[in-house]
């Protein structure tokens, strides 16, 4: 056995031995999904439960109001997204191709942006919210998420890598710069646009902190928090409807995943790292 042959062989090992690793819980998550309440923890390891009962996914989505939360994770989600590339998408052309005065401290206020958790900021924004009457409104799980700094910087680095000839040619076609950002830099830039859409649903529809602080009103609860009261109410030991939901708010993420695997994938190995 060659030794090329050995390490393709201990890489190809070594990442099934991650990947199931890290698919497990989601695994044991579907299972317990399916299992009856009292053969959940019964069965031990075996890959199906003794019995299956799908009736946890109805006590789920009926108890826990699901579909009401679903559809309010899919308007906050979209929302946020939408404001997200009005904002970073021209701020990221801006940083990378628009010379203008102070173009290189802004930036760095940018990036320091991205070195504040957003659990510092939690209580400011809530106080500034509240202050504005904008508790237990749609408008306040939206607004503090409109731009986003990682969006900015990572969009800017995938810009920088676009020719300026390529613009040059834009402009020597008569467009305005506002018409070469839409018809020539969002294409050239989609990869990137793409990765960044994915990781902004991803952490805004699985967002907890936020809506457990201004959106008391149950009507106006996200996914992740429908489950989070679904398990202090009574329910907190049917381990087998906490799972059930948990697959029904998880499922589209996943879908969503899927769909943009490929660009997602390209946006991230197609990233330039400042020098």
């Amino acid at each position: 056995m060659t030794d090329a042959l050995l390490w393709r062989i201990t890489r190809i090992g070594l990442a099934v031995v991650a990947a199931s690793i890290a698919l497990f819980p989601f695994v044991w998550m579907v299972r317990t999904s399916i299992a009856a309440r009292d053969s959940i923890t019964v069965d031990g390891l075996s890959p199906l439960p003794a019995t299956i009962d799908l009736s946890n996914y109805v006590r789920a989505w009926e108890e826990a109001d699901l579909g009401t939360a679903m559809l309010n994770g899919a308007v906050v989600t979209v929302a946020i997204l939408v404001l997200q590339m009005l904002t970073c998408i021209p701020a990221a052309y801006a940083f990378a191709k628009l010379p203008f005065r102070g173009r290189g401290p802004l930036l760095l206020v940018v990036l320091a942006c991205l070195l504040v958790p957003t659990q510092a900021t939690a209580l400011p924004l809530f106080l500034g919210v509240s202050g504005l009457g904008l508790a237990d409104t749609l408008a306040a799980l939206v607004a503090p998420f409109a731009t986003s700094a990682f969006g900015i910087f990572l969009l800017r680095q995938h810009m920088v890598t676009i020719p300026d000839a390529l613009l040059d040619a834009a402009r020597a076609d008569g467009l305005r710069t506002l018409a070469t950002l839409r018809r020539v830099v969002v294409p050239a830039a989609m990869p990137a646009i793409a990765t960044f859409a994915v990781f902004s649903i991803f952490v805004h529809w699985n967002d907890y902190l936020w809506p457990l602080l201004v959106a008391r009103d149950p009507a106006l609860h996200t996914p992740p928090l429908a489950l989070a009261v679904f398990q202090q109410a009574d329910t907190g030991q049917d381990f087998g409807a906490l799972a059930a939901g948990a697959v029904i708010i998880t499922a589209p993420v996943v879908a969503l995943f899927l769909l943009a695997q490929r660009r997602f994938v390209a946006g991230v190995a197609g990233g330039e790292l400042p020098g």
